[in-house]
């Protein structure tokens, strides 16, 4: 599959969050990883560790079946939307051996699709458009056509994800009113394919209502199609064609057009503009769509993917100057030697070979870590403390701030900057960013291991 859109990727989101509700907390500690070094805000960060863990655990895929099975099925709904507009012509007009009742024809082709209109109508009001038979034959259709274990959560998640933006409801509309607009111009070709090979002839018919009440219907419904240049039949057509079916040409073609052009006007041109109000809605309100980050499922992550120190960063304005490392020897006679290292990406080689007397005391990736790591070191302060930093991330002041702190419980403290993994490069700027930040720390730093000085003491 291509690289996902922007709604897809929000809704591979919303599909693992569904997921892990489900069947409990993914193994994600290389997919945080890869997201806290994407860089960017929580939604940001919470959309990149979504699509690594969909990619790894097949559901990127099973969107791609899931769409390919959403095309066939709206494919087989078009099928059936063109056999129902067939359906209905030859229900409205018949085989051409009887005279044709124009009301009865006129119900058979409109009253299906005004009383559903109507409950559309209701529906977008009351209840707020929150699902149709046609979209639930829809979703269910595009499931069993994937054929993919792993689409389970996908229908679920996109409802869930619509409905907060409160978007179904246009989704909605654009299949209702689209497969409406089939089924009406399927209608339409029909009739006119049957008005051109059949004669048919056409009456009213009444028991209780006066001839005058027909010649007033027929000229209101056939106002707006007269404006679009179709025929409509006089008053005396019509109450002649309230005995029986007049035999001249001009009558049968006044008829037939006037019937052509109230479909067209009253049936399908409402439904091609609702379908497009409907389709802008959607387009526009597509825009619009983003997490919703009190979800329990994403404020758990927020943790993991935001560090504390990460967001202290961005939180108040910069300090003219950094904190020092005011760090006294004789009340921090540590013992033993540590080596840490702080938010690493998954490239960077981790840890080196250490002799047993140095302890590694891994990457710093969360707040738990952190937290644990200086709660040891205050009880038990090392007498050499080695921080390994990547220098391609910006030195910011949350980094900056926990190097302080780690420094502030141990003896004697160095930073290690990492060289960058082959074939890249470090950037000149940036480092000079570092270099900069830990002069003003009071920390020595160096771009090669401090192993010797870590087992021994000395360079």
């Amino acid at each position: 599959m291509t690289e996902p859109t922007p709604l897809q990727r929000l809704w591979l989101t919303e599909t693992v969050r569904l997921r892990e509700e489900q069947a409990g907390p993914l193994e994600d500690v290389e997919a945080n990883r890869h997201a806290r070094a994407s860089g960017g805000d929580l939604a940001s960060r919470l959309q990149h560790r979504a699509l690594w863990l969909a990619r790894r655990d097949g559901q990127l895929v099973a969107l791609g079946h899931w769409l390919q099975g959403a095309r066939l099925a709206l494919l087989a709904l078009g099928v059936l939307a063109l056999c129902t507009g067939a359906g209905l012509a030859f229900a409205a007009l018949g085989n051409g051996q009887t005279p044709v009742n124009v009301f009865w024809a006129l119900g058979s082709l409109l009253g299906l699709n005004l009383l559903m209109l109507l409950g559309w109508a209701l529906g977008l009001v009351f209840a707020g458009g929150q699902g149709t038979a046609l979209l639930r034959l829809w979703l269910w259709l595009s499931e069993k056509l994937a054929r993919d274990a792993s689409a389970a959560q996908l229908a679920p998640a996109l409802l869930i994800l619509l409905q907060r933006q409160h978007l179904n409801r246009w989704v909605i509309g654009v299949i209702t009113h689209g497969m409406w607009l089939l089924v009406l111009l399927s209608a339409m070709a029909f009739v006119l394919m049957l008005m051109a090979t059949r004669r048919y002839g056409f009456v009213w018919e009444t028991t209780i209502l006066h001839s005058d009440t027909f010649v007033s219907l027929v000229q209101a419904l056939g106002a707006a199609p007269a404006w679009l240049g179709f025929a409509v039949p006089s008053p005396d057509m019509v109450r002649a064609s309230g005995d029986a079916a007049l035999n001249s040409g001009s009558a049968r073609q006044a008829w037939a057009a006037w019937l052509v052009g109230v479909l067209l006007v009253y049936g399908i041109v409402p439904r091609l503009v609702l379908a497009a109000f409907c389709l802008w809605r959607w387009r526009r309100g597509r825009r619009t769509l983003q997490l919703d980050l009190n979800l329990p499922g994403y404020a758990q992550l927020r943790e993991r993917l935001m560090p504390s120190s990460e967001r202290m960063g961005v939180s108040d304005a910069a300090p003219v100057s950094l904190p020092g490392v005011h760090t006294d020897a004789t009340q921090q006679a540590g013992a033993g030697a540590v080596l840490v290292a702080i938010e690493l990406d998954g490239d960077q080689s981790w840890p080196p070979p250490l002799r047993a007397d140095v302890k590694d005391a891994g990457i710093l990736d969360s707040r738990e870590s952190r937290q644990k790591l200086l709660e040891q070191m205050s009880r038990f302060p090392p007498a050499r403390l080695a921080i390994a930093c990547d220098p391609r991330r910006s030195p910011d002041r949350g980094s900056l701030g926990l190097i302080a702190e780690l420094a502030r419980n141990a003896a004697a403290t160095r930073v290690w900057l990492l060289p960058a993994p082959h074939p890249q490069v470090l950037d000149a700027e940036r480092l000079s960013d570092w270099h900069t930040a830990l002069q003003q720390l009071g920390l020595p730093f160096a771009d090669c291991a401090p192993l010797d000085w870590l087992e021994h003491g000395d360079d």
